[in-house]
């Protein structure tokens, strides 16, 4: 009896056994037989070239130049310490060290690890050589972001580092994965899906210990697209030369385009410290005068009397002004029971007067005719208030006050003190040096307000047509006319605020600014176009504490001097 039911027993688990086989082998037996193949099969990435970038001219401003990469496929312990060894002689490093990196790197059998990068090209020679007597040794090129010009145009540019956690929470969609390199700031951010290489891969297959067996395919891999860049890299160098050494921008743009010829700050930053991880990294994060940051278009200031020409064009448009209404400047107004001074006694003075000399009380009496609501919504109509859409990343939008902003957020009173600190583009107001550049480009080009932009083609296809339109300004060609009139006379009138500017080879327009800061020295802006009679260029120069709306014109000088000088006007 007991024999039978051991019988049974036996024979119940040999039939489960069976169940169990035929389970595996006939009903699950394509899944397994996947997961076989797939356990089989290793993916090998092989990187590939980012796109490079051009000036408008077809200058290289950013390439690519290829570096070695040295992997050594894991091996048995004795001959894997032989490898190391010879690998070390011909790098001239230490064995000990190579050891260590071996161990780090070490992730699996079949996968090769890093154990030195960036070689020189006569040591990835030497190696592929020693190759041929010393197994598992692999020179892997690889392309890294080269700078001819070091740091010129840095910030319209950006620079490479790995990708971050937030990056990644929002790219993860569009392939982006953990440690890849990305673009951060300026075109290498805006743009960095077109730029950005497709890696490819080595297909190997390995045995049940994780060794290579062969290679079963190979799939290239594909560079990222090139890109044409509008600025010009003669004037773009001129530009940041006259900069340096101080704190601010200057933009050159074309004023019936938007294209932007240059666009220089300072501080700037080197990006190729971000590719070989130099020593001067954590300078630039720590520097207290932000060098990073692209003050063209993401520093705001107040702009001071440049922003005259929009109380001017307002005060033309609404027929509280024309062309024949003076005042008499004898220092000072009172506004209230508040004296609001000049910063000279100009005496009477017309409107084409009062922007050459850039008369505070000729606008402060503008202002007060207009009203702080007229100011604020012809301010929005100059494109002020909102970025200007480049394609650039982190563009500020700026900020114009008004009467409602101020009791609705401070809780407080707009009185007759505060438009007339607004006439003269002081207060709460806050523009970048690109919006002045654009709100100057509408006097240039007969009432357009353009749309700036830096890319210019993708991969040879032409994207500018992809930009905003420029739109219409809502003024006459008489304010136009009467505007342009002053702007001239700024610089021709010996006593205009950019006389200096006069002596130069082309006949220049502008308005100069100097802004009164609570700490240091004022803000100085130059905005003006050139040549006069047939306008070719927009420049914008602002200098962060540089002391008064002559330094500005100085620095102008200096930029638009050598242009001339190397035939560039």
């Amino acid at each position: 009896m007991r024999i039978r039911i051991v019988n049974l027993i036996v024979g119940f688990l040999f039939i489960l056994m069976a169940l169990a086989v035929f389970n595996l082998s006939v009903i699950q037996g394509r899944r397994f037989r996947q997961l076989s193949n797939k356990n089989s099969i290793r993916l090998l990435l092989q990187p590939g070239a980012r796109g490079k970038i051009f000036d408008r001219n077809g200058m290289i401003i950013v390439d690519n130049y290829l570096t070695y990469d040295v992997l050594i496929m894991p091996q048995e312990k004795g001959q894997l310490e032989q490898t190391l060894l010879n690998v070390a002689r011909i790098l001239d490093c230490d064995t000990g060290e190579l050891k260590k990196k071996f161990k780090a790197g070490f992730l699996a059998s079949f996968l090769p690890v890093r154990v030195a990068n960036n070689i020189e090209i006569k040591k990835a020679i030497a190696l592929e050589e020693l190759k041929l007597n010393t197994p598992g040794i692999v020179v892997q090129p690889h392309p890294l972001r080269k700078y001819p010009y070091g740091s010129l145009a840095s910030h319209v540019l950006g620079y490479l580092n790995e990708i971050d956690h937030w990056r990644l929470s929002k790219l993860s969609d569009y392939g982006y994965k953990a440690r890849d390199i990305v673009g951060f700031g300026g075109v290498e951010e805006k743009f960095d899906y077109f730029l950005r290489e497709k890696e490819g891969a080595l297909s190997v297959e390995v045995d049940h210990q994780g060794k290579f067996v062969r290679v079963l395919g190979f799939r290239p891999p594909q560079n990222g697209n090139n890109m044409q860049l509008t600025l010009d890299l003669k004037i773009q160098k001129i530009s940041e030369s006259a900069l340096s050494g101080r704190k601010g921008s200057v933009v050159i743009l074309k004023p019936d385009t938007g294209e932007i010829i240059a666009m220089a700050n300072s501080p700037d930053f080197s990006p190729a410290a971000f590719v070989n991880k130099s020593k001067s990294l954590g300078r630039i994060f720590t520097d207290s005068d932000a060098p990073l940051i692209n003050r063209a278009i993401s520093g705001l200031y107040p702009p001071g009397s440049v922003f005259k020409l929009v109380v001017a064009s307002a005060a033309l448009e609404t027929k509280k002004i024309n062309s024949l209404t003076s005042f008499y400047c004898p220092g000072s107004l009172m506004v209230g029971r508040r004296k609001f001074s000049c910063w000279n006694t100009h005496l009477e003075q017309d409107l084409v007067s009062g922007i050459a000399h850039s008369c505070d009380v000729f606008f402060y009496h503008s202002g007060l005719l207009l009203g702080a609501q007229s100011i604020h919504d012809y301010a929005l109509k100059f494109g002020f208030d909102k970025p200007t859409s480049i394609d650039l990343p982190y563009e500020a939008g700026g900020f114009v006050p008004s009467p409602l902003w101020k009791r609705m957020s401070r809780f407080q009173t707009w009185y007759d003190g505060d438009t007339a600190n607004f006439s003269i583009g002081q207060g709460d107001l806050m523009v970048t040096p690109l919006q002045v550049a654009r709100m100057t480009a509408v006097f240039a080009n007969n009432g357009m307000l353009i749309n700036p932009y830096v890319v210019q083609t993708i991969e040879n296809y032409d994207v500018s047509s992809f930009h905003k339109k420029a739109t219409k300004m809502p003024l006459k060609d008489s304010t136009l006319n009467y505007v342009r009139q002053g702007m001239r006379k700024t610089v021709s009138d010996p006593q205009g605020t950019a006389s200096v500017l006069a002596d130069l080879n082309v006949a220049v327009a502008g308005k100069t600014g100097t802004v009164q800061v609570p700490r240091g020295q004022p803000h100085a802006w130059f905005c003006g176009y050139f040549p006069y009679k047939n306008p070719k260029y927009v420049i914008c120069v602002f200098l962060e504490y540089g002391g008064s709306g002559y330094a500005a014109c100085v620095l102008t000088k200096q930029i638009l001097f050598t242009m001339a000088q190397e035939g560039l006007i």
